[in-house]
Formats: structure tokens, C-alpha cells, sequence
């Protein structure tokens, strides 16, 4: 794609100061457009900080505040990557949101609430779903389009799904063989369903289009802000 990367492979004991130093070092870099952190980081680092510290125009994962904010208010330039593939997925597939009952279960700031932020804004009635929700399966059963995120192998199985819906799986776990698999029991959902993703080779590789994606956003919208223009334009 032409986009130059940078690896800074950094040792286990490296300290939340220096994390912080190299980060605004890339933040300063106009070589540097995007900046992702690969999580989970050490525990002695604090991951909100790290988070934070990456300047938001250089956000590729789309995780500072100022970008969820952004989401929020139906004013996105980058977006998170996940939930965004999910979104290019759906409109690739023909698939219509507008006015569909849409269902996310998981409520993940990486994924459950900025998929329920994006869904909303493509006009789907949109039912975020927890540990906490009470007849979990009728209310997947409602599900037009279903979401799962909640990271337990195999979990939603064809108890869960109408008949023809739409089915994406956006866990990665492994089963009791230790093979790859997702939320959804694939083999008992995918004749019920009208569309369904698989885990792996579904969510994941569009994951990574979307990080380019925003990388190259990044650089265009640094580019207008170097030459004093709004990076609404």
C-alpha cells in the first residue's frame, strides 16, 4: 500500500515513562501518521494513560476521547477498527441496516459500544446486550442482525438466531481441541442464518483493511491541518 512502518518492539520492564517519551516522540514525528499500541501492556502501565497520550489525529486505533466523542456525536473522521470492518462487511454484503432490529452482545469499548454507536447511525434499532440481561437468547432471537463480542467460545448457538438473519462473530477464542473459533457455534448457526461470518477469515482481516484504512484518513487529515485548514474538510 505504500505505507512506510516503524516497529518498536520494547522490553517487558520497560516504564509507563518511557512508553510515554516514545509516544510523544512519534507524536512529533511528521513521518509518523498513525501510532498504534498493542494491547494488553504490562500491568505496571497504566493502558488508559498510554491510550490517551497518542495525539488524536494520529489515533489509528481510534481509542483517545476525543475520537469515541467524535462517534458519539455522529461526527466521525477516524473510527475504531473492528466495528468499523463489521460495518464495511455488512455494506459490502448488500445487506440493509436502516430500519432493521439490530443486537450487540458485548459492551467492550473496543467493540460492543462504538458497534452500537455505528449501527445507530446507519438507522438500525440497536439493543446492546450484557452479562447483566435478562432472557439473552429471546432477545438475540429479535435479532435482524446479530453481533457477538463477548469473547466465550462457541457461546451463541442456533437457539439464539431467527430464521435468516445476520450473523457476525467477532470473538476469537479457542475450543477444547485448541483451534480457532468465535462466539458463534458456526455449524449449528450457518443454515439458520441468511449471512454469517466465519472465525477465522471474517472480522479479523477487515480489522486490519480498516487500521489502513485510518492510517491513510490520518495522513490526509494531518495534511490539511499543516496547511491551516479544518480537519472537517
Amino acid at each position: 500500500m505504500g505505507i512506510k512502518s516503524y516497529e518498536y518492539a520494547l522490553p517487558e520492564e520497560t516504564t509507563e515513562k518511557e512508553l510515554l517519551r516514545l509516544i510523544e516522540d512519534l507524536n512529533n514525528d511528521e513521518q509518523v501518521n498513525g501510532i498504534l499500541c498493542q494491547l494488553p501492556l504490562p500491568k505496571h502501565i497504566d493502558e488508559e494513560e498510554i491510550l490517551y497520550a497518542i495525539h488524536p489525529s494520529k489515533d489509528a486505533d481510534c481509542f483517545h476521547p476525543v475520537n469515541v466523542g467524535k462517534l458519539v456525536i455522529g461526527n466521525p473522521g477516524l473510527q475504531p477498527c473492528t466495528p468499523y470492518g463489521v460495518m464495511e462487511l455488512i455494506k459490502e454484503a448488500g445487506i440493509e441496516i436502516s430500519g432493521k432490529e439490530c443486537v450487540v452482545v458485548g459492551r467492550s469499548n473496543i467493540v460492543g459500544k462504538p458497534q452500537a454507536l455505528m449501527l445507530l447511525a446507519a438507522n438500525g434499532t440497536v439493543t446492546v446486550c450484557h452479562s447483566r440481561t435478562k432472557d439473552l437468547k429471546a432477545v438475540c432471537k429479535r435479532a435482524d442482525i446479530l453481533v457477538a463480542a463477548i469473547g466465550k467460545s462457541k457461546f451463541i448457538d442456533a437457539s439464539y438466531i431467527k430464521e435468516g438473519a445476520v450473523v457476525i462473530d467477532v470473538g476469537m477464542n479457542r475450543d477444547e481441541n485448541g483451534k480457532l473459533c468465535g462466539d458463534v457455534d458456526f455449524e449449528s448457526v450457518k443454515d439458520i442464518a441468511g449471512a454469517i461470518t466465519p472465525v477465522p477469515g471474517g472480522v479479523g482481516p477487515m480489522t486490519i483493511a480498516m487500521l489502513m484504512k485510518n492510517t491513510v484518513l490520518a495522513a490526509r487529515i494531518q495534511h490539511l491541518m499543516s496547511n491551516g485548514n479544518s480537519c472537517q474538510e
